[in-house]
């Protein structure tokens, strides 16, 4: 299993800190004192992002666990890139809501492919096997008492 440097865990660390408090200074505020006129769709968003930003905060304590988090944020911001953003702009039709938007996942797309350790990521995830579908259950043990 390939070491991730000392280096990239705290760029990992300064990284989810970032999405956690960038997120949630943007959200929770609303999430507090919602609009009285917000709609379903919106305070919905609003709540998974919330959510989001809470969760971000525990990559600052453990930064490989949380690549997850790190990996769904990359994937469903270049899904809105390329759905949505793109689109309006090619066709101008980008308001000032869409062009922050698109400002904020394009950040993302640039930062995060730099800041994951993608050979941990192929290590861990896509190379080593799945946990089993069937059997026993296997009693967890703490790490180095085999």
């Amino acid at each position: 299993m390939p070491e991730v440097s000392t280096f990239r865990l705290y760029l990992l660390r300064g990284t989810y800190l970032l999405l956690g408090v960038g997120i949630g200074l943007d959200v929770w505020p609303g999430l507090f004192n919602p609009p009285a006129d917000l709609d379903l769709m919106r305070g919905m968003v609003r709540s998974l992002l919330g959510g989001v930003s809470l969760v971000a905060l525990l990559g600052i304590r453990y930064p490989l666990k949380m690549l997850p988090l790190m990996l769904f944020e990359l994937v469903w911001k270049s899904i809105w890139v390329l759905a949505f953003g793109l689109p309006r702009w090619w066709a101008g039709a980008m308001d000032e809501g869409t062009r922050g938007t698109m400002k904020a996942c394009l950040m993302v797309l640039v930062v995060f492919p730099l800041v994951i350790p993608w050979r941990h990521v192929l290590a861990n995830y896509l190379k080593m096997p799945g946990d089993r579908w069937r059997g026993t259950s296997v009693v967890a043990r703490a790490p180095g008492s085999d």
